[in-house]
């Protein structure tokens, strides 16, 4: 599956399995997901012309009501306008990209953390049961 790409119910995502782990963490592997699918699309926009909806799904793979949400939420943070021809980055999409780096710099902090936590916390649970 295309990274990015949202998953069908039940579908492995590039995250894992929905449902393979806590009702917490698969939404966050949603929100990411769909945070990849809004990256795609900018990155699909940006230095080309603009595109509508009907463009954008069938270069990105995509139904077009997923398409039609992110590219709300896409203009809705302003990195986005729409156009005659379809939509377009704005100035601000530099910001976003810039933005996006650090954010994705602290999450990977942040999961790295939670995953040596989550190794320690088991090892010392097998060590107990004597494993």
């Amino acid at each position: 599956m295309p990274f990015g790409k949202s998953p069908a119910p039940g579908e492995e995502t590039e995250i894992g399995v929905p449902g393979e782990g806590t009702h917490l963490v698969d939404r966050i592997a949603s929100e990411l997901d769909l945070l990849a699918r809004n990256v795609d699309i900018l990155e699909r926009l940006s230095g080309n012309p603009p595109m509508g909806i009907i463009r954008l799904s069938e270069a990105l793979h995509l139904p077009i009501h997923k398409v039609r949400y992110s590219l709300h939420l896409l203009e809705r943070e302003g990195v986005i306008q729409p156009s005659a021809d379809g939509a377009v980055v704005t100035d601000k999409s530099k910001e976003f990209w810039a933005t996006l780096d650090q954010s994705l710099d602290r999450m990977t902090t942040l999961i790295q953390h939670l995953k040596d936590r989550a190794r320690d916390y088991k090892d010392r649970s097998a060590a107990r049961k004597g494993y």
